[in-house]
């Protein structure tokens, strides 16, 4: 295709990527799932250190690729995927921070839908307010995994938030009124860019800290969830 390579990913070919790619936010966790999981894994990018890798697992093909953090990010590199290497299903793997009461640390939240305060969706035109949600398929299988491989998920709305550091020190508690479960960066984004090209998305999350409760996951506890979510994904390739 003649928009290949494209200016942040590498492959010069369609099929140098598999048709289902798993995208956390960070490229170094790109390279465990590889190294971890995927037999034969080859690197197609890594461009601004963002790394993508292909290989197969259980016989079938699947890519990984980084995101970066942010909207802008992963609306860029889940945009070229669709639209210029013919993606059909993008599975978001990545941190989160609990909203809901009812979370803890190591838990496991599946995005059925994004809310968000980005303007991200203003490029559409839209005649009132989009609502991003998750590809139910993906969805569904991603249920079904989670309970085959013995582990509970909570599913419902997260929040896709522009801002880290937030001014204001209310903006959580308010969405926590909303009944949303927890907060990332990325999904929402990812929701609509699969929304206009036509594909599928989800976004799997595990709980890295509790603001409310002041909890957080230490580093082996981290490392061990981290791959619960990453055995969900993989299932649904």
């Amino acid at each position: 295709m003649s928009n290949i390579p494209t200016p942040h990913i590498g492959a010069c070919n369609e099929s140098e990527i598999a048709k289902t790619v798993l995208m956390p936010g960070d490229p170094l966790r790109a390279q465990v799932v590889a190294e971890t999981f995927l037999q034969g894994a080859v690197k197609y990018n890594n461009i601004r250190g963002m790394y993508g890798f292909t290989g197969e697992y259980k016989g079938r093909r699947v890519s990984v690729q980084g995101s970066g953090m942010g909207m802008p990010s992963i609306g860029i590199y889940s945009y070229e995927l669709y639209n210029f290497y013919g993606v059909e299903n993008i599975i978001r793997i990545g941190t989160a921070g609990a909203i809901s009461d009812g979370l803890n640390p190591g838990d496991l939240v599946i995005g059925m839908g994004a809310c968000t305060n980005s303007n991200f969706a203003r490029q559409y035109s839209l005649p009132g307010t989009f609502a991003p949600i998750a590809s139910y398929p993906l969805m569904k299988r991603a249920i079904d995994a989670s309970e085959g491989l013995g582990l509970s998920c909570q599913v419902g709305n997260i929040l896709s938030s522009d801002t880290f550091y937030d001014d204001d020190a209310e903006a959580l508690a308010k969405w926590k009124r909303m009944g949303v479960l927890a907060v990332e960066m990325e999904a929402a984004a990812l929701y609509m860019n699969a929304a206009r090209a036509g594909k599928n998305a989800l976004c799997i999350l595990t709980i890295s800290d509790c603001p409310f409760k002041g909890l957080s996951l230490p580093a082996q506890a981290r490392q061990n969830s981290f791959t619960d979510m990453m055995k969900v994904a993989l299932e649904l390739i």
